[in-house]
């Protein structure tokens, strides 16, 4: 279980990285800073969609 909670926030890592690329690209280059803004929701959705997912497995295993 503890290997699930660490990529859980593994993707709040990955968010924080796709969001500084996206905000140091804003000036240079849109289109890739947009794509980079993408992938940084995309990111934080997974996370919190695995925090769901492993609770509810969680709970399961406690009955």
């Amino acid at each position: 279980m503890k290997l699930l909670k660490f990529f859980q926030y593994a993707y709040l890592v990955i968010a924080f990285l796709f969001l500084y690329k996206g905000i140091s690209e804003w000036s240079n280059d849109r289109n890739s800073a947009y794509l980079s803004f993408l992938f940084t929701g995309l990111a934080v959705f997974i996370f919190f969609f695995r925090k769901k997912f492993r609770k509810k497995f969680e709970d399961r295993n406690k009955q």
